[in-house]
């Protein structure tokens, strides 16, 4: 006697796949519900402590008696903001590994983000002594990029390469054109990473063993999220390295259709 599939076997299938959709469609909507209220719940008193304690330590509301009142002051501010930037990290990671990124794609100068981040961190580069340049190769095209993505995936890299950069040290973005995508290496003069780093160094709150990650106080989210930028952006992020010979970070992006291109600085 021959057995007739039954009938129901494909709706019963279909069913159970519509509600496994629906349940993780309704965990992603919980992620991103609990996200937004740790966001708030966090930064709203952190924000408060930064702000009073900067009120405090510059004695807005009249002399303090003894200066050590404004130097502990200080130092609450500076923690504060430690840590306010730490929950945005983490925040930052959680939403993009949840897909709940929300970023505006559109055509932008990679040399223009690279220009903004220097500029925000020149105050740390010279207080270590080190040189940021930018080094155009060719006519650079744009790229398909979140302007505030892409300056993120910057400020992340180049910071990283102050740490590691010795006093005098100089840290340099090339920029060049691919095929489809435009390339921008960041490269300082470092100690390096062993090759077998490299991977915990992309994983967050990863740290290394060498010099590299040491000598920094973050929590190691810097590179992460780079690289999930990057993805999130349709491009992609790799580190090579050597020890002694310090290390590259090469971000890829595609060009965007219909670009126009930069011309090369004048030396």
């Amino acid at each position: 006697m021959q057995l007739r599939p039954s009938r129901s076997a494909a709706p019963s299938a279909l069913r159970r796949t519509s509600a496994e959709a629906l349940r993780q469609h309704l965990a992603e909507e919980r992620k991103r519900s609990f996200l937004r209220m740790v966001s708030h719940e966090l930064r709203t008193p952190l924000n408060a402590i930064i702000g009073f304690s900067e009120i405090i330590a510059r004695e807005l509301y009249g002399p303090l008696n003894d200066p050590r009142y404004r130097d502990q002051a200080e130092i609450i501010r500076d923690s504060g903001l430690k840590l306010l930037g730490l929950v945005n990290q983490v925040m930052e990671i959680a939403r993009l590994e949840a897909g709940a990124a929300d970023l505006d794609l559109r055509p932008e100068l990679p040399e223009l983000a690279l220009d903004e981040a220097m500029a925000a961190l020149k105050a740390e580069a010279d207080q270590k002594q080190v040189t940021m340049v930018i080094a155009p190769e060719g006519r650079i095209p744009q790229v398909t990029a979140d302007p505030r993505a892409l300056k993120t995936v910057y400020l992340n890299l180049l910071q990283n390469a102050i740490t590691a950069s010795p006093p005098g040290g100089v840290v340099t973005a090339r920029l060049q054109r691919a095929a489809k995508t435009v390339i921008v290496d960041i490269l300082d003069q470092g100690p390096g990473a062993e090759r077998g780093e490299i991977a915990r160094l992309m994983r967050p709150f990863e740290q290394g063993e060498n010099a590299l990650t040491r000598r920094s106080e973050g929590a190691g989210l810097g590179l992460p999220i780079a690289s999930l930028l990057c993805q999130a952006m349709g491009g992609r992020l790799r580190l090579s390295c050597e020890p002694g010979c310090g290390m590259q970070a090469r971000v890829a992006l595609p060009i965007a259709p219909q670009s126009f291109e930069l011309k090369p600085r004048s030396a």
